[in-house]
């Protein structure tokens, strides 16, 4: 049936249809997060505690709800911004590798590696379990683990383009690993000298408990360069585990596709999508030790810019008012996984250094 005015609701793929029945083209809502991006490049600029992927979300959340721009969030813009909340969020994973290096990995030794994998292992397991037993909707237990245990925002953008989950279960999982990281920041530091962590263990108990690359060095930075190093190494190191972690999950969904349709076979998701063998690629390049300073300068900054656009998008799908139905769950659920990362992160610092 043909659209005869602008109130016509939306098109089969969902996308909202314009005046004259014209469906909305990704430049308009790409412009709108790389205006997003801006803003929050600012913020940082001003306000050097406020990581930059912090203040995208933030950002995307505000330009949802503030009467001049929801309009345009909701209409015109929404097929960029979902655009960028997956496809440029493929492209910042991918770019995340050529932070990571095998010698990084080695470096930290087999007793710090063994500990990295429990302290995922424990948290990415208790929550999902949790998250399902308090009743969350949809993927919203499994997104949640990830952030939590991997890597935050990139980790829970990546899972979900293997589950195919839902944007609004990605947009809450996303703005609630970001709160939790954004408060870690300010709390963590303070617990330091209580703890009676040397500025080394400091860094490694950072770099396994604080979600986002980005909010580690800010919470980390405050004990000096001996943690901020300890601190990202332990972070890298969990960053490592992203790939196993989405393959792994790849082959449960094809199990399942498998179970539901003998004939789906050819639509069921790669062992290795696209983007974690890109990643892998990038480790394995930047393992070389050929690529400049100057490259990788140029390519952090890149992969930081496009994972802010892409959060940007993500955060612009939260609907706050939805959220009042699971609001407390959620809240419950973070809270919880926290505390789980903390303090498993937290014996296992001991118990390795």
């Amino acid at each position: 049936m043909a659209v005869t005015g602008a109130r016509a609701a939306h098109t089969a793929t969902g996308a909202p249809v314009l005046p004259q029945g014209r469906i909305p083209v990704p430049a308009y809502g790409l412009g709108l997060a790389a205006c997003g991006v801006a803003v929050a490049w600012g913020v940082h600029r001003a306000l050097p505690a406020v990581p930059l992927l912090t203040a995208a979300v933030v950002l995307g959340i505000g330009a949802a709800h503030l009467p001049g721009t929801r309009g345009l969030v909701r209409g015109r813009c929404r097929a960029g911004l979902s655009l960028a909340g997956k496809r440029l969020m493929r492209l910042g994973i991918v770019l995340l590798g050529l932070k990571l290096s095998l010698d990084d990995v080695l470096g930290l030794g087999w007793a710090t590696v063994a500990m990295v994998f429990c302290v995922v292992a424990a948290t990415f397991g208790g929550t999902w379990w949790l998250g399902r037993r308090m009743g969350l909707r949809g993927d919203q237990p499994l997104l949640i683990a990830t952030g939590y245990s991997i890597c935050g925002a990139s980790a829970i953008g990546a899972v979900a383009e293997v589950s195919d989950s839902d944007e609004r279960d990605v947009a809450t999982s996303v703005a609630l690993v970001t709160l939790c990281g954004t408060l870690a920041i300010a709390v963590l530091p303070l617990l330091q000298h209580p703890l009676d962590l040397a500025d080394a263990q400091f860094g490694r108990w950072v770099g396994a408990s604080v979600h986002d690359v980005g909010q580690v060095v800010a919470a980390a930075q405050t004990a000096g360069p001996a943690a901020l190093k300890e601190a990202v190494l332990v972070k890298l190191m969990r960053v490592a585990l992203l790939a196993p972690l989405v393959a792994a999950l790849a082959v449960s969904v094809r199990a399942r596709a498998g179970v539901r349709r003998a004939t789906a076979a050819a639509r069921r998701p790669p062992l290795v999508p696209l983007f974690v063998a890109g990643f892998l690629v990038m480790v394995a390049l930047r393992s070389t030790g050929l690529l400049p300073g100057a490259a990788l300068d140029a390519a952090a900054t890149g992969q930081e810019l496009l994972l802010a656009a892409a959060l940007f998008g993500l955060g612009s799908a939260v609907h706050l008012p939805s959220l009042t139905r699971t609001g407390a769950r959620v809240a419950a659920l973070g809270l919880c996984a926290w505390g789980v990362i903390a303090g498993v992160s937290y014996a296992g610092v001991l118990l390795t250094t």
